[in-house]
């Protein structure tokens, strides 16, 4: 759902541009409060995971495909503001290295790929795991529900924000019902690759999925006839490191990128595949980083195209790697200097 140049007009561009960078600036403060020594390097690795399973489109109808957008899986594994930066670090490394997604849209890419798609997702998400058994599985689920929502939720904000800057004179209930139809199936795979994900971290580290936090019910014991808490163990586990997930997760991603990507399917995403069926496309302008050695997602001058993708591939997930792992520290190495919150902030 990249957004290229032309698409929407400069005013409303500068606009979701202001919008984005808010909500940036609002989410490098939330993240104090989500990152620690642990959860920073996982965010790294989760912005270099939607970064390699992005280039895995799969196909969802006749001549069209669709990709994980991110937004639920970043802010379940890490939570919403880490999420929201997780996705823009994406977003930011696309459009400046691999010409995906417009330089001058890259406010409005933020604004539909990571905010909107964060905040549906995390607050469904929330109001499940309330009313769903306090269980692992009832994560899963959650997180299924929400990217599931989260998708079409991205291609209605898409089909405001058109209907305020677009550079076409498209009816808007065409383009509505074409990007909701669409994106609902390609929600269908954005829910299961974050069902499989989220379960599949929850089933080796519960403590590092953020979603997951404070889920599990105290132990009960009867004395007297009565329920009470089991009172806390005498000594409290100590802080396993998470090297060896993130180890595990780079490797992935470098497979995913370096390897799988070259058999995605080619169709058109969804966006693209609307766009030119409601005459959009015809409006996207040249992009300024069209000229860059690693513009399409593949190396420039390197003539076998499994090899350039790869090579594209690998070198992405590096560099989304530590681009957002740098990041992520800072903010972390910020929230230990900051001053330890009073009693009624921590609440």
């Amino acid at each position: 759902m990249h957004v290229p140049d032309g698409f929407i007009n400069a005013p409303v561009s500068a606009a979701a541009g202001v919008v984005a960078a808010g909500a940036v600036a609002v989410s490098l403060r939330g993240a104090r409060r989500e990152l620690d020594e642990r959860t920073a390097p996982l965010a790294g690795l989760v912005a270099a995971f939607i970064f390699a399973v992005q280039m895995l489109n799969f196909p969802v109808a006749a001549g069209t495909s669709g990709h994980l957008l991110g937004g639920a899986l970043a802010a379940i594994l890490v939570g919403p503001y880490t999420g929201v930066l997780c996705v823009a670090v994406v977003l930011l490394m696309q459009g400046v290295l691999f010409a995906d997604g417009g330089l001058t849209a890259l406010g409005v890419n933020v604004t539909d790929m990571a905010i909107v798609t964060v905040v549906v997702a995390y607050a469904l998400f929330r109001g499940l795991v309330l009313v769903l058994p306090r269980t692992r599985r009832s994560v899963t689920v959650a997180s299924f529900v929400a990217a599931l929502v989260s998708v079409p939720a991205a291609a209605v904000a898409f089909t405001a924000i058109y209907a305020l800057g677009g550079t076409t004179d498209v009816p808007l209930g065409k383009v509505l019902t074409a990007m909701v139809g669409v994106h609902v199936l390609i929600g269908i795979g954005e829910a299961v690759i974050t069902m499989l994900t989220v379960g599949a971290v929850i089933a080796v580290r519960p403590d590092l999925v953020h979603g997951a936090r404070g889920l599990t019910a105290p132990l009960k014991l009867r004395v007297d006839g009565e329920l009470v808490d089991a009172a806390p163990a005498a000594r409290p586990v100590a802080a396993r490191s998470p090297k060896k997930l993130w180890i595990g997760g780079v490797v992935t991603a470098l497979v995913l990128a370096g390897l799988v990507s070259f058999y995605a399917s080619a169709s058109p995403d969804g966006l693209e595949k609307v766009a030119v069926d409601q005459g959009i496309a015809g409006q996207a302008k040249p992009h300024a980083a069209a000229d860059s050695p690693l513009a399409g997602y593949g190396v420039k001058d390197v003539s076998d195209a499994r090899l350039s993708g790869g090579l594209a591939g690998v070198i992405g997930v590096g560099a989304t790697l530590a681009v957002g792992t740098g990041a992520f520290w800072v903010v972390r190495r910020r929230r230990a200097a900051a001053p330890a919150p009073t009693a009624t902030e921590a609440g």
